[in-house]
């Protein structure tokens, strides 16, 4: 007489299911974690235009979150190149995106504050006239 085992053993179609079972989850969690890493991103990159609205400039931004200028500078391209990545240049069909200050008036502000820092430190490095 033989003795029957009350649990059989997975087959190894049913072992591989359940591996690719797992694996699937495992990239589903990772798109998700993902999603919501970029989603992040770009609420920080918005806070950081605020920021730069607020303090007049990305030096002074950079200054009073404690952030490098760099990343300021870097959360700023983020916000004006929104979050599909467009920078407001012409597409190859000759339509134009719509620019990032366009959409939204904190992207305006964060521009302003740059191009006027800009401005003024160009003026800063020109000679003055002198006086007759």
């Amino acid at each position: 007489m033989t003795s029957q085992s009350p649990e059989k053993s997975p087959s190894r179609k049913q072992r591989l299911q359940e591996k690719q079972k797992r694996q699937l989850a495992v990239v589903d969690a990772v798109d998700k974690a993902e999603a919501k890493l970029r989603k992040a991103e770009a609420e920080l990159a918005e806070a950081v235009a605020e920021a730069v609205e607020v303090f007049g400039s990305d030096l002074g931004a950079s200054e009073e979150l404690g952030l490098p200028v760099d990343t300021v500078r870097g959360y700023l391209r983020l916000v004006e190149g929104g979050a599909d990545g467009t920078d407001g240049t012409e597409e190859p069909g000759g339509t134009t995106e719509e620019t990032a200050s366009e959409r939204s008036p904190v992207k305006a502000g964060a521009k302003t504050a740059r191009t006027r820092e800009a401005t003024e430190a160009a003026a800063a490095a020109e000679p003055e006239p002198a006086m007759a």
